[in-house]
């Protein structure tokens, strides 16, 4: 089972896939709480040069607010990380699949939340 849901973005600047990807977020009712350019950290941190890398921390609150009163402690596995990164094959979404990351968590009605959310996640790559 893959962990993330992935897309490809082909004759795109990594900035137009940026905001595309965050308006499909917004549209399904998710909020960025976090976010993290990759690139610029390993440059400062480490002095090296990758090709751009950011993290969106995605958030949708009434599915946090289901997930968090089900299984108190899922707030460890939260926010919905997506990611933007720049390949040689274009610009590539990457959103986690909540399904597949709690996995370990023996909650089925989490499951079915987590469920909601994939689909969720899943119409956000396919709007970009």
């Amino acid at each position: 089972m893959s962990y993330t849901m992935d897309r490809v973005i082909q004759n795109a600047d990594f900035a137009e896939v940026d905001e595309r990807t965050r308006k499909a977020l917004a549209d399904r009712g998710f909020g960025v709480l976090t976010e993290i350019d990759v690139k610029a950290t390993m440059k400062k941190k480490l002095d090296k040069e990758m090709p751009a890398y950011t993290i969106l921390g995605a958030c949708n609150p009434n599915m946090a607010w289901e997930a968090i009163g089900l299984e108190p402690r899922v707030g460890a596995m939260l926010p919905c990380n997506v990611i933007i990164r720049e390949t040689p094959q274009g610009v590539e979404v990457s959103a986690i699949d909540p399904v597949s990351s709690m996995t370990a968590i023996d909650n089925e009605a989490l499951k079915q939340v987590a469920g909601e959310v994939r689909d969720m996640l899943s119409q956000v790559v396919t709007a970009i």
